[in-house]
C-alpha cells in the first residue's frame, strides 16, 4: 500500500499540471451535469415494513387520484383564528373578519379551496378558536411568491382587525436560518489552519482541495437526483462530512510533507513519502468512514440509505483528491507551504521538529500516570453518558419550533382550543372488502375505536368509489409526542383481533402520529445492529492496519464511550432541559428519531480518522525501534497538533448550527460538536495513550495463528521512512563533502 501510494504521489507531483487540469475538468463536468439535470424530486419519507406505511400504500391503491389524509398531492395550510380575551369568534364583528380573510384567501392564485370554519364545523366548543383549511392545486415548492404574498396580506388584514391569526402548514413555513453557518465554519477552518501551519499556502491548500472534492461530490449527487430518485436533502450530509474529512485528509498529508522536508528530503521525495505514509492512513481512515455511512442501509429507511451512500461516495472522492491532487499542488507550491520563518535563505526547515512540544509533553504526562488518567477520563464520560439510558425518540413537528414562528403559535392555539390531540389525529384505514355490508362494518369499527379510552372523537368515514375501503380520523386526548399517545396506538393495535372478529373487517392505524411512532421504533430497533455492524467491520479493518487485537478493541470501546456521552449530553439538554435556556431551546421534548443513528455514522467516521492518524504515528515510531512509552511521546509530538487542529475545525463547524433558530438543527449541531469534543480530546488524546502505556508491548502483538492469516499492509510506510532517512543522510554527507576547505 505505502509503496504504491508513494509512486502515485511522485507521479502526481511530476505531472502536477495535468492532474490539476483533470480535477478541474471533472468539477466543471459535474457542475454542468447538475445544472442541466432535472430538478430533484420532493423528499419522501417512507418506512417499509411498518403498519403505517402499509396503510398509506393501501390508501394510494384504493383511492387513486383522490386526496385522502396524508396522501394529499397539493400543498395545504391551516389559518388559525383566535378571538380576543372574553370574546367569541361567533360574535358578529369577529365572524365578519373571519369571513373576509377566508374569502380573500379563497381568491388567491393557486388556491383550490379555503373552507369556511363555520360551515366545516371547525370552531372550538367555547367559540374562541377556529381554523380554515386551505388547499392548493400545486405542491408546496411550486407555490408562487405572489400567492404567498397575497396569503400573508390576508392574514395581516385579520390581525389588523383585532384577531390573532396564525398559519401552519408547508406554504408559509418559516425557513431556519442557515447558509452563513457553513461560511463561518470555513472561516474558522482557515484561521485554525493558518495558526497550525504558519503559511497561507499551507492553510489554503486543504481548503481548496476539500472544496473541489465536495463540489464534485455534491454536483454529482444533484445530477443523479432525478434519475435515481434522490431527495434534495441527500446532499446535506455529503456536504457536511465531505468538507470535514477533505480538510482533515489534506492537513495530514501536508503536515507530513513539511515534516519530511525538515528531514532534508527533496520536494518530490517528500511528497512521495507523505502520500505513502499519511496517504495510507487517509485511505484506511476513509474506508472506516465509508463503512460507517454505507452501514446506514441496514436501518431499512430509504432516506437514510440514500444519505449514507451519497456521503460515502463523497468521502471516497475526498480520499482520491487527497492522494492525487494534494501532491500535485505540492509540486506547484513546493516551498510556499512551508512556514515563512523557514523559507528564509539559509534556514533549515523545521530544524527543531524533534524537540519537545505541547503534544509530547501531554503524552509524557499521561505515560507517567496512565491508570489514574484512564480512570478519571472513563468515569467522567460515564457520568455524562448516564442520561442516554432515558433516551426518548420522536419526530418533532411544529411543537419543537421557536415561539417566534407562526407555525408554533398556530400549533399552540389549536391545542388550546381543540385539545392537545387535535394536532396529531390518527388515520384509521378500514378494509371491508370481505364483508357483506361494508358500511355497517366500518360503522361498527368506528364505534369500537371511539369507545377506546384515550380517544376523544372520530370523524365521519370517507369511502372509496368501490365502497370496500374507508378512512376516518380518530382524535386522541393527548399530544402527538406524549407517551400516552404511544400507549394508545399500541392499545388500538392490540385490540385489533377482537374488533375484527366483531366487525368482520380489518383496519390499520396510520397517520403522521402513528407513522412517527413506527419510525421511532424502527430506528431504535436498528441502532444496536447498526452499531454492531460498523464496529465489527471497523475492528477487522483496524486489525489489518495495526496487526493487533487490543488496539482495535480499544478503538471500538472508546468510540462507544464517546457516542454514549454525546447522547447523554443531548438528552440532558434537549429532553430534560438542562442549560436549555443558554442554548436558546424554547421547548424540550423527544430526540429526533434519526438523529442518534446519523450522529453515530458521522462521529464513527471522524473518530476512526483521529484513531488511525494518531496511532499509526505511534506504531511507526515503535517499528523504528522506540520503546512503547517513548513511541507514544514521539507519535504525539508529530501528530497531536494536527489532530487537535482538525478537531477544533469540526467542533467550530458543528457549533455554528447551535445558534440557528430551528430546534432540530440546534440538536444536530450540539450533538456533533460535543461528540467530536469528547472523542478527540478525551478518548483519542487521553484514553488512547493511557491504555497504550498500560498495555506496553502487548498492544502491538497478536496470536501467531492470527498473524499468519492477517495480510501485511505497510500503512506506516516503514520501508519508505527507512529509505527516506538513508537518502537524507546521504544528502547531508554530500553537502559536507562539497564544503570549501578552510
Amino acid at each position: 500500500m505505502a509503496v504504491f501510494l508513494d509512486r502515485l504521489g511522485r507521479l502526481a507531483f511530476r505531472r502536477r499540471w495535468r492532474v490539476l487540469l483533470m480535477w478541474v475538468a471533472v468539477l466543471v463536468a459535474a457542475g454542468t451535469a447538475s445544472a442541466l439535470a432535472p430538478a430533484a424530486p420532493d423528499g419522501s419519507y417512507s418506512m417499509p415494513g411498518t403498519e403505517s406505511q402499509r396503510a398509506f400504500d393501501l390508501i394510494e391503491q384504493r383511492f387513486p387520484g383522490v386526496s385522502v389524509g396524508s396522501s394529499a398531492e397539493g400543498a395545504s395550510a391551516k389559518i388559525v383564528f383566535v378571538a380576543p380575551d372574553g370574546q367569541k369568534l361567533t360574535d358578529q364583528g369577529n365572524r365578519s373578519v373571519v369571513d373576509e380573510v377566508v374569502g380573500r384567501v379563497g381568491k388567491v392564485d393557486q388556491v383550490v379551496r379555503a373552507a369556511d370554519p363555520f360551515e366545516a364545523d371547525a370552531v372550538s366548543e367555547d367559540g374562541s378558536t377556529a381554523y380554515a383549511s386551505v388547499t392548493f392545486e400545486v405542491k408546496a415548492k411550486d407555490v408562487g411568491d405572489a400567492a404567498k404574498q397575497d396569503l400573508e396580506k390576508a392574514v395581516e388584514a385579520g390581525r389588523d382587525a383585532g384577531l390573532t391569526v396564525e398559519v401552519s402548514g408547508s406554504v408559509l413555513a418559516t425557513q431556519p436560518s442557515g447558509g452563513a453557518t457553513e461560511l463561518v465554519g470555513v472561516v474558522v477552518a482557515a484561521v485554525v489552519l493558518l495558526i497550525t501551519f504558519g503559511s497561507l499556502a499551507a492553510a489554503g491548500l486543504p481548503l481548496l482541495t476539500a472544496l473541489i472534492g465536495v463540489g464534485i461530490g455534491t454536483a454529482t449527487i444533484l445530477a443523479l437526483s432525478s434519475a435515481l430518485g434522490l431527495s434534495s436533502a441527500t446532499s446535506t450530509l455529503a456536504l457536511m462530512l465531505g468538507l470535514a474529512v477533505g480538510i482533515d485528509y489534506a492537513m495530514f498529508i501536508v503536515s507530513r510533507y513539511r515534516e519530511e522536508r525538515a528531514r532534508g528530503l527533496a520536494p518530490e521525495d517528500a511528497a512521495g513519502v507523505a502520500v505513502g505514509t499519511a496517504g495510507s492512513s487517509v485511505v484506511f481512515a476513509g474506508l472506516t468512514v465509508v463503512i460507517g455511512l454505507a452501514g446506514l442501509s441496514v436501518v431499512g429507511i430509504p432516506t437514510l440509505t440514500q444519505m449514507g451512500l451519497a456521503a460515502a461516495g463523497t468521502v471516497a472522492l475526498s480520499v482520491l483528491v487527497a492522494v492525487t491532487l494534494i501532491p500535485a499542488m505540492l509540486g506547484i507550491f513546493p516551498r510556499a507551504v512551508l512556514a515563512r520563518s523557514v523559507r528564509r535563505a539559509g534556514a533549515r526547515p523545521d530544524a527543531d521538529a524533534d524537540k519537545p512540544n505541547t503534544g509530547s509533553r501531554w503524552a509524557r504526562l499521561i505515560v507517567r500516570r496512565p491508570l489514574p488518567v484512564l480512570l478519571v477520563a472513563v468515569a467522567a464520560l460515564g457520568v455524562i453518558a448516564l442520561p442516554a439510558a432515558k433516551l426518548h425518540l420522536g419526530t418533532a413537528g411544529d411543537e419543537s419550533k421557536p415561539t417566534s414562528t407562526t407555525e408554533r403559535r398556530a400549533y399552540d392555539d389549536l391545542a388550546k382550543g381543540f385539545g392537545p390531540g387535535f394536532n396529531g389525529p390518527l388515520t384509521i384505514v378500514v378494509d371491508a372488502g370481505t364483508t357483506d355490508d361494508p358500511k355497517a362494518a366500518v360503522a361498527a369499527t368506528a364505534r369500537e375505536i371511539a369507545g377506546t379510552a384515550g380517544i376523544v372523537s372520530v370523524s365521519a368515514a370517507n369511502f372509496n368509489k368501490a365502497g370496500d375501503t374507508a378512512v376516518f380520523s380518530a382524535t386522541p386526548a393527548t399530544a402527538p409526542t406524549d407517551e400516552r399517545t404511544v400507549d394508545l396506538i399500541h392499545t388500538l393495535r392490540g385490540d385489533r383481533p377482537a374488533i375484527e372478529k366483531a366487525t368482520d373487517a380489518t383496519f390499520m392505524v396510520s397517520g403522521s402520529t402513528a407513522g412517527n411512532i413506527d419510525s421511532d421504533q424502527k430506528v431504535q430497533g436498528a441502532l444496536v445492529p447498526y452499531l454492531g455492524l460498523v464496529v465489527g467491520l471497523a475492528f477487522l479493518l483496524l486489525l489489518i492496519v495495526f496487526r493487533s487485537v487490543l488496539v482495535p478493541l480499544k478503538a471500538a470501546l472508546g468510540f462507544l464511550l464517546s457516542v454514549l456521552a454525546a447522547l447523554g449530553a443531548v438528552v440532558a439538554v434537549f429532553q430534560w432541559g438542562w442549560l436549555a435556556g443558554l442554548l436558546g431551546v424554547d421547548r424540550t421534548g423527544p430526540i429526533m428519531n434519526t438523529m442518534p443513528i446519523v450522529m453515530v455514522g458521522i462521529v464513527f467516521g471522524l473518530a476512526m480518522d483521529y484513531e488511525v492518524f494518531l496511532v499509526t504515528r505511534i506504531r511507526e515510531a515503535h517499528l523504528q525501534g522506540e520503546r512503547p512509552g517513548q513511541a507514544i511521546v514521539s507519535g504525539f509530538r508529530h501528530s497531536a497538533r494536527v489532530v487537535v487542529a482538525a478537531a477544533v475545525i469540526m467542533i467550530s463547524v458543528f457549533s455554528g448550527f447551535i445558534g440557528v433558530g430551528e430546534t432540530l438543527i440546534k440538536m444536530i449541531g450540539f450533538g456533533m460538536a460535543v461528540a467530536v469534543l469528547f472523542d478527540a480530546f478525551v478518548v483519542r488524546m487521553t484514553i488512547v495513550p493511557a491504555v497504550l502505556a498500560l498495555l506496553g508491548e502487548r498492544a502491538w502483538t497478536m496470536p501467531h495463528w492470527l498473524e499468519r492469516l492477517v495480510p501485511h499492509v505497510d500503512v506506516e510506510g516503514h520501508a519508505l521512512t527507512r529509505d527516506a532517512v538513508t537518502k537524507a543522510q546521504s544528502i547531508d554527507e554530500a553537502e559536507r563533502v562539497d564544503l570549501p576547505a578552510r
